[in-house]
C-alpha cells in the first residue's frame, strides 16, 4: 500500500487490553484516529498481569535458542523442570514443538536476533515516550538488574549468550561480581549465590499498575475500553470492518495466545503456542532494591510495591488448562535455594499466564492478507518490554501506509 494512494483511518479497533493492545491504541490516537479497544475479560488479564514486568531489550531474545536443550526429553516431561512439556497427542502442539526444535539453532537463533534488534533499540525510548506525553506511571531504572548463580561454571552460559548478543550487533553493559558482592548490593540473596553478573541500563514496572495508568490515559485522550465484551466476531467488506456489530474502517488483533486463531483466515499461518507462565507474591525481610533473576532455574524476581513478585517457567500447554499446583511448588523449590528472608509459605497472588509464543520466537507485526486487519502478537516473554515499540511502529503502519523498516523481519505473512 503506497503513501500516495493510503487512506488514513478514522475509526480504528484494537481488539485485546494487554500491553501490546493499549500501546497500539495509543499510538494511534498520536494520529488523531478514534480508537475502540475491546477486552473479553479486563485490562491486563492476560499474561500482562502476572508478568514480572521487566524492560529488558539489551537481552530480549528470541526464545528458541541452542540452550533450551540443555534439558534432556525426560527432563521437559517432568512437572518440576523449568521448560515443561505434558505429554500430549494433539496434532497441533506436536507440529508447533517440531518446528520450534527446528529453529533451536545457532544459524536460526542470529537470524531472529538479527529482526529483533531494531525493535529493542528503540523500546525503552517508547516507554519514555508514553510517559512524557501522558501515561502517569513511571517505569524505574533496575540497579542493580542481578543475575545470581551458585558456581562460576553456572553464569558460563549467560555470558556467552551475551557474547552472542554482542556479535549480533547488540550491546549488553555488565559486569561479573563474586557471591560476596552481589549481597552487600542486594541481601535478599542466600549464602548458596557464588557469583552474580549485575546488567545495567535497563528498568522496569509493576505490569498492572502501569497498564492501569496507560488505558486510563488511552480513554481521557477520547479512546473508547470496553471490557468483558467476551470474543467479539471480525467481518470484513470491501470498505468496512465489523466488530461487534460496530463499523470501523480497520482493526488490530492483539489477542496474545489466541491470536493465530483469530488471525488465520487473514493469512497468518504461523502458529502462535501458549507459552504459560507461572508467578505469585510473597513478603522478604528486604526488598531487593532491583529485579533478581536465577538463569539456571529460570526463576524472575520484582519487587512489586512491598512484595516481591517470583515469577517464572515455561509451560507448552494448552492455554485454558488450569493453574497446575506442581509448577508453583517447583517454582517454591527454586526460588527458595538461593532467595534469603522470604516466606515462601504466605503465598499471595498466584497465578498462570499465557505468553504467546511463535516457534521462531519472533511476533508477529504488520498488516495481514486483508488490508483492513493488522496483526500485533506472539512475543513470546517479551511483550511487556516491546509493546510499547510495536504499538508505535504498528501506527505509524495504519496511519501512513507505510511499513516502517523495523517491521520487517517480523512480518505476520512471512
Amino acid at each position: 500500500m503506497s503513501t500516495s494512494t493510503h487512506s488514513r483511518p478514522r475509526r480504528v479497533a484494537v481488539l485485546g487490553g494487554g500491553m501490546v493492545g493499549l500501546s497500539t491504541a495509543w499510538y494511534l490516537q498520536e494520529y488523531g484516529i478514534d480508537v475502540t479497544v475491546v477486552e473479553s475479560a479486563a485490562v491486563a488479564a492476560g499474561s500482562s498481569w502476572g508478568n514480572s514486568g521487566w524492560l529488558t531489550p539489551s537481552i530480549a531474545v528470541p526464545l528458541a535458542e541452542p540452550s533450551v536443550f540443555k534439558y534432556s526429553v525426560r527432563a521437559m516431561l517432568s512437572p518440576s523442570s523449568p521448560v515443561y512439556v505434558p505429554l500430549t497427542a494433539k496434532p497441533r502442539l506436536l507440529m508447533f514443538l517440531a518446528s520450534f526444535a527446528r529453529h533451536c539453532t545457532q544459524e536460526h537463533w542470529e537470524r531472529s536476533m538479527t529482526a529483533l534488534i531494531p525493535l529493542n533499540n528503540q523500546a525503552l525510548d517508547s516507554f519514555a515516550e508514553l510517559e512524557h506525553d501522558g501515561v502517569q506511571s513511571r517505569t524505574r531504572a533496575a540497579e542493580p538488574f542481578t543475575a545470581a548463580f551458585r558456581t562460576v561454571q553456572d553464569s558460563q552460559g549467560l555470558l556467552t549468550e551475551f557474547d552472542h548478543i554482542e556479535k549480533s550487533g547488540q550491546h549488553v553493559a555488565y559486569e561479573v561480581v563474586d557471591g560476596d558482592s552481589a549481597r552487600a548490593a542486594e541481601p535478599a540473596l542466600s549464602g548458596e549465590v557464588g557469583t552474580a553478573i549485575r546488567i545495567h541500563h535497563e528498568r522496569f514496572i509493576n505490569p498492572p499498575e502501569y497498564l492501569a495508568a496507560l488505558a486510563h490515559s488511552v480513554r481521557a485522550r477520547g479512546g473508547t475500553i470496553v471490557e468483558g465484551a467476551g470474543r467479539r466476531a471480525v467481518r470484513t467488506g470491501a470498505d468496512r470492518v465489523i466488530v461487534g456489530g460496530e463499523r470501523f474502517d480497520a482493526v488490530v488483533l492483539a489477542t496474545g495466545a489466541w491470536l493465530d486463531r483469530d488471525a488465520r483466515r487473514f493469512g497468518v499461518k504461523r502458529t502462535i503456542q501458549a507459552g504459560r507462565g507461572y508467578s505469585f507474591t510473597v513478603a522478604i525481610d528486604q526488598l531487593p532494591r532491583g529485579p533478581v533473576y536465577f538463569p539456571t532455574q529460570r526463576v524472575a524476581c520484582t519487587p512489586v510495591g512491598d512484595r516481591l513478585r517470583i515469577a517464572g517457567m515455561m509451560e507448552f500447554r494448552d492455554v485454558k488448562a488450569p493453574l497446575d499446583p506442581r509448577r508453583i511448588a517447583a517454582l517454591v523449590n527454586q526460588a527458595g535455594q538461593l532467595l534469603s528472608g522470604a516466606d515462601l509459605q504466605d503465598r499471595h497472588d498466584e497465578w498462570v499466564g499465557a505468553r504467546p509464543c511463535t516457534a521462531d520466537g519472533l511476533p508477529l507485526v504488520g498488516a495481514s492478507a486483508d488490508p483492513r486487519v493488522f496483526i500485533a502478537g506472539g512475543h513470546g516473554m517479551w511483550g511487556i518490554t516491546l509493546g510499547p515499540v510495536t504499538g508505535r511502529l504498528l501506527a505509524e503502519q495504519i496511519a501512513t501506509g507505510h511499513r516502517p523498516d523495523a517491521l520487517r523481519g517480523v512480518d505476520p505473512l512471512r
